[in-house]
C-alpha cells in the first residue's frame, strides 16, 4: 500500500503585503499592558517616543546654553539660530515685543514638534508621534489654554468675552448671527483645526511612505517564493531608490513646515488675546 501523495493547488505564500492597518497597531511595549489598581498603565511606543523626544530636547537646550560662550561653537550657534528665528520671525514679527517673554515656550513648541515629526524618517523608529491625535490634541490644548488666560489676563474676564464675541464694526443686526460663529471659531475651532493639521499631515505622510517602500519590495520580490522578480525590478527601483529618498526629504520639509504652522498660529492666537483692536 503506497503512501498518499499530497499535491499542492496552491503556491505556499511565504510572505505577504501587509495590510494597512499594521501601521497603526503595534504589540505590547514592555508593561503596556500591566494594570496598577485595576487600572491599565498603557505605556506603550507613543508615550516611550514622547519621553525620547523630551529627552533629546532637554539634551540640545542643555548642551547648548548650560554653559554658553561669549563666541559660541557651532552647536551653541545653531541652537541659537533656531532661537532667534523664533524671536524674530515669530514673536517680534506677530506679536510684538511685548510677546518676548513667550519665546521659551514658542521655541520649546517648535523643536518638540519638528522632533516629533522627524521620527517619521528616524531609522528603526519610522513612526512620527504626531500621527496620534492625542499628542497633536494635547498641544492644541496646551495652546488654548495660554491664549485664553493670556485674554483673561490682559482684558479682563468681561473684556475678553466680549471682545471675543462682538467684534467692532459690526452693525447691530448681525449680531446674532456674529456671536456664536465668534465664540464657536475662538474656543473650539481653533484647538480643533490646530491639533488636525498637525495629525492628518503627518498621517498621509506616513501612509505614502509605507506604501512606496512596500510597494519597492513587492516589486523587486516575487511575494510567493521571495524570489528575486527581474520583470518588476525596473518599477522597484524607481520606486525604491528614486521616489523613496524624494519623499523622504519631502516629508522632513513637511515636517519643518508643520511645526512652523502650529507655532506660527499659536503666536496669532497669543496675539489676538494681548491686542483685541487688532
Amino acid at each position: 500500500m503506497t503512501a498518499p501523495v499530497l499535491l499542492a493547488t496552491e503556491p505556499t505564500q511565504l510572505f505577504e503585503v501587509p495590510a494597512l492597518e499594521h501601521m497603526f497597531e503595534y504589540p505590547a511595549l514592555f508593561f503596556e499592558n500591566v494594570t496598577v489598581l485595576g487600572i491599565p498603565l498603557g505605556f506603550n511606543r507613543v508615550a516611550l517616543l514622547t519621553f525620547v523626544a523630551v529627552a533629546i530636547l532637554s539634551a540640545l537646550w542643555l548642551g547648548a546654553f548650560r554653559d554658553p560662550k561669549v563666541v559660541p561653537g557651532k552647536f551653541q550657534a545653531v541652537m541659537e539660530s533656531i532661537v532667534g528665528f523664533i524671536r524674530d520671525y515669530i514673536v517680534i514679527e506677530v506679536i510684538g515685543p511685548a510677546g518676548l517673554r513667550f519665546v521659551p515656550f514658542l521655541t520649546t513648541l517648535f523643536v518638540f514638534i519638528f522632533l516629533g515629526n522627524l521620527f517619521e524618517v528616524t531609522p528603526l523608529i519610522n513612526f512620527p508621534i504626531t500621527s496620534r491625535m492625542a499628542l497633536p490634541a494635547f498641544l492644541a490644548f496646551v495652546t488654548w489654554t495660554i491664549f485664553v488666560l493670556v485674554g483673561i489676563k490682559e482684558q479682563g474676564g468681561r473684556g475678553y468675552m466680549r471682545n471675543v464675541a462682538l467684534p467692532p464694526g459690526v452693525p447691530g443686526w448681525v449680531m446674532p448671527l456674529v456671536i456664536p460663529i465668534e465664540v464657536l471659531s475662538t474656543f473650539l475651532v481653533r484647538p480643533l483645526t490646530l491639533s488636525i493639521r498637525l495629525f492628518a499631515n503627518m498621517l498621509a505622510g506616513h501612509i505614502i511612505l509605507t506604501i512606496i517602500f512596500i510597494g519597492a519590495n513587492a516589486f523587486f520580490f516575487d511575494i510567493h517564493s521571495l524570489t528575486f522578480n527581474m520583470k518588476g525590478s525596473i518599477i522597484g527601483f524607481l520606486l525604491g531608490f528614486l521616489a523613496g529618498p524624494t519623499m523622504v526629504g519631502f516629508e522632513i520639509a513637511i515636517s519643518a513646515l508643520q511645526a512652523y504652522i502650529f507655532t506660527i498660529l499659536t503666536a496669532v492666537y497669543i496675539s489676538s488675546s494681548m491686542h483685541p483692536e487688532h
